[in-house]
Formats: C-alpha cells, sequence, structure tokens
C-alpha cells in the first residue's frame, strides 16, 4: 500500500535526488540546475513557491510529486499545476503514480481548484498511456511557449 504525506525539510536531498532521475529518464540529465538550497527555499522557505508530496511504501520514499497552483481567468478560479511526478524503476506499476495523481486531485478539489494539469513529452508514451487510462485529455490546440536565457534578458529589456 503506497502512502502519500506532505513533504518536510528532511525531505529535500531526496527530492533532489528524484528530479536527477527523472532528469535522466527524460533524457536531460545535466539540465537540473536545483540544489538542495535552492529548493529548501522554494519548498518552505518564507514565501514557498511550490509543494511536494512523497510516496512511501513500508517507510521508504518511492516517488513524489512537485505542484504549484496556477489561475485560469477563463473559470475565474486557482488550478493546481503538476511541475514534476516520478516513481522510482523498481516501484513502477503498483499504483505508487495514480496514488500520487489521486492524492494531488482531491487536494485541488478540496482547495477549490477548476482544474488539474501537467505537461507530458510527447515521446513518453508509456506515461501518455497511463494519463489517458485515468481520465486525462490532450490540449491538443495549445503548444507550450518558454523563454529562457538570453532571450529571456533580452525579453526582459536588459541585454
Amino acid at each position: 500500500m503506497t502512502d502519500i504525506r506532505p513533504a518536510t525539510h528532511a525531505d529535500v536531498a531526496t527530492i533532489l535526488r528524484f528530479i536527477r532521475e527523472l532528469a535522466a529518464y527524460e533524457r536531460e540529465p545535466d539540465a537540473v540546475e536545483a540544489t538542495e538550497a535552492s529548493l529548501a527555499l522554494a519548498l518552505f522557505g518564507e514565501h514557498p513557491a511550490a509543494e511536494a508530496v512523497i510516496a512511501q511504501e513500508a517507510g521508504e520514499a518511492i516517488g513524489f510529486a512537485l505542484f504549484f497552483h496556477n489561475f485560469s481567468t477563463w473559470t475565474g478560479r486557482r488550478g493546481l499545476y503538476l511541475e514534476d511526478l516520478y516513481v522510482t524503476p523498481d516501484a513502477r506499476g503498483q499504483g505508487a503514480g495514480r496514488a500520487l495523481l489521486a492524492h494531488l486531485a482531491r487536494l485541488a478539489l478540496d482547495r477549490g481548484c477548476g482544474r488539474f494539469e501537467w505537461s507530458v513529452l510527447d515521446w513518453n508514451t508509456p506515461a501518455i498511456d497511463f494519463y489517458r487510462k485515468i481520465g486525462a485529455v490532450p490540449m491538443e490546440e495549445w503548444t507550450i511557449q518558454r523563454v529562457t536565457g538570453d532571450a529571456l534578458v533580452t525579453l526582459a529589456g536588459l541585454g
């Protein structure tokens, strides 16, 4: 049975390890810039930017989900955005991913959220198949746009 609990400051190193494992799975092992200090500040600082929950079996962490609130002007309500979900390879297929998503769905409803959303890489067929199985639908008419690095600096008029 998978237990889901809120992450604590003591989980920061585990969360960072999971983030690095997820980055390796997503073919970007060198892209992680987060540190324990930056995660601790983002999750447990004076103005937390995100929250996390830990999935565990027999007291051992086997996965996590990191999320934050966004806002829909159309619904006039906040939503819950799942930034990352990860389950260790040995624990996959045993219900931990579903337990994490169900926990966040309940949290979204408890908080009055109008939406629960996330992104998935288009080549990640196992995840996409899993998401379809639980009732998630793709937003095919939408494409994520991103500005980072030098382009962000230039857009800000600082470069």
